[in-house]
This record gives structure tokens, C-alpha cells and sequence, in this order.
């Protein structure tokens, strides 16, 4: 490990918060409510937040809110400013101090550029955005649509046991032209779909949700393919379900229509164990 860096069991967060100019919180979106109630409150006003937690929430009132949204609605006399990370970045990747761009995103961007000039590399290249919903919704899509994208793999693997191409480029297509559309359904700027299509590509080919999108390709019923992978983090589940209740919600208001999202919903009905009658690929097809 790198000299200065020391592990500490979370009983000490105090000790080590101490002094310190910058908190990272590295919890998957499973451990959000843990990290809301256990560490947030003891989080110094004056220490900023910088989350890695990819993902969304639906609220009651049919909103598709990101995390550091929710932190501030959570906690809004804490004074606490909450920031976060997107973009296509595998850790292990970054570990190894490959070439990597991210977003950093937050409400100031005086305190986003403090925070870049901590953190950025000669590796490490931080592109900067105050808009919060529109990085953090583009970054947090990737992991359902790989989810969709890798059905292609357990499908060849299945058909001849051979790499099929064609059929992933479809599904990465058809994935960013609805990931772009729920990204202004929900008032993200449409710049930051190159955020959300870059880490669908590094997710489609690095991340564990092409083992799951590759198991119901190959016909694994929902229930099989989680106990074939027991024990691995399944975030693309958690947010597929979550993106599907938030755009069936707003094609219910009438803000949406169901046809502009067919392999969104065809990923809802595999979850929900319906086998269907397989990738609607005609629904792809348009005019433009």
C-alpha cells in the first residue's frame, strides 16, 4: 500500500475524520440506508462529501432522485455538502492507474474544483458538472442496460457457443437511445449521456452485471441466475426494478409512452420471471 495509508474499523470514524479534507463513501447502493442512518450523522458539517454509489431512488411522489439528492433532502440542516463520482471507471482498472475519466458532480463548483485538485493524476481525469440528476441518472442507467446488452452474450454462448457482435451493438444501441430519453424525462442535460454510454461499455465488458444479463441470455430463469451467483453484488437488479417502477410511474401520469422503452421492459419482465417471447428486436426499429 501506498506510504500514509492506514485501515480503520468503523468504531473509530472519529479519529479518523479528524483533520481531514474530503470523505469518500465507497457503500453500494444495498448499504445506502446504513450509510444514511450509522455515518452521515456523524459526518463533520464541514467536511464535504464525495460519494462513489451509483444508483437512483423512486420517492412516493413518483420522483427518480439520486443519492446525493437524497442525502440533502435527508439531512438538510447538516450543512454537510454532498458530491458525487460518475463515469466509466472499474476499480481494479484504477488501481492499476490505467487512463480513466470521470465526472465529479455537486451543487458548488468552487468545492468540486478544490476536490480535483486533491484527487486528479496524470491517470485520474476529472471532467466537472453541477448537474447532480443528470450524471449521477446517465451513470446509474448503465447498470441496468448492461444488464440488457449482455443478454446477447448468454445468447450466442447458448446458440453456437461463439462470440455474436452484431446482436451486442444493437442492444448497446437500442440502450443508449432509451437511457438518453429517461435522462430527460427526469431533467438531466443530454451531455452527460457520453458518461452513461462510456460506462455501459466498460460494464458490458468488465463489471459483474454481465454475469447475470449473460445467465438469462442463455434462458437461466431470475431465481436460477441469483442462486448461481450467491454472494456477488447484484446492483443492476436493484436499479433496473427501480428504473422500470419510475417510468411506468410516469407513463401512468402520461409523461411517457411504454413503446419508447422496449427493452427497458422487456428487462422488467425477465426480472420479474416472465420468460416472454424473447428480445422484442422489431421494437428497435424506427423512422428517423
Amino acid at each position: 500500500m501506498p506510504e500514509g495509508i492506514r485501515f480503520c474499523q468503523f468504531e473509530e470514524l472519529e479519529d479518523a475524520l479528524e483533520g481531514a479534507n474530503l470523505l469518500i463513501g465507497g457503500v453500494s447502493s444495498m448499504g445506502v440506508d446504513w450509510f444514511m442512518d450509522s455515518v452521515i450523522p456523524r459526518i463533520p458539517a464541514a467536511l464535504p462529501v464525495l460519494s462513489v454509489t451509483k444508483g437512483m431512488v423512486n420517492t412516493r411522489e413518483g420522483e427518480f432522485i439520486s443519492f446525493p439528492e437524497l442525502y440533502a433532502r435527508r439531512f438538510p440542516d447538516s450543512g454537510i455538502r454532498f458530491n458525487a463520482i460518475g463515469g466509466p471507471c472499474t476499480s481494479y482498472e484504477l488501481a492499476d492507474r490505467d487512463q480513466t475519466q470521470v465526472c465529479f458532480c455537486g451543487p458548488d463548483m468552487a468545492l468540486l474544483r478544490k476536490m480535483k485538485a486533491m484527487l486528479n493524476t496524470d491517470f485520474y481525469h476529472i471532467s466537472l458538472s453541477e448537474d447532480i440528476r443528470g450524471v449521477e441518472c446517465a451513470v446509474a442507467l448503465k447498470n441496468a442496460y448492461a444488464l440488457g446488452v449482455t443478454l446477447a452474450v448468454g445468447l450466442s454462448e447458448k446458440l453456437d457457443g461463439k462470440m455474436h457482435y452484431n446482436s451486442q451493438a444493437a442492444l448497446f444501441g437500442q440502450s443508449v437511445k432509451e437511457m438518453r430519453k429517461i435522462l430527460r424525462l427526469y431533467g438531466g442535460r443530454d451531455i452527460n449521456i457520453y458518461l452513461g454510454a462510456g460506462d455501459l461499455y466498460v460494464t458490458v465488458f468488465g463489471g459483474r452485471t454481465r454475469l447475470i444479463g449473460t445467465l438469462l441470455g442463455k434462458g437461466y430463469p431470475i431465481d436460477e441466475a441469483k442462486k448461481e451467483l450467491a454472494g456477488v453484488t447484484l446492483e443492476s437488479i436493484v436499479i433496473a426494478e427501480r428504473t422500470a417502477r419510475a417510468v411506468r410511474s410516469s407513463i401512468g401520469r402520461g409523461d411517457a409512452k411504454a413503446e419508447d422503452f422496449p427493452l427497458l421492459m422487456y428487462i422488467d419482465s425477465l426480472l420479474a420471471g416472465e420468460s416472454g417471447a424473447g428480445i422484442p428486436w422489431d421494437a428497435f426499429e424506427e423512422e428517423m
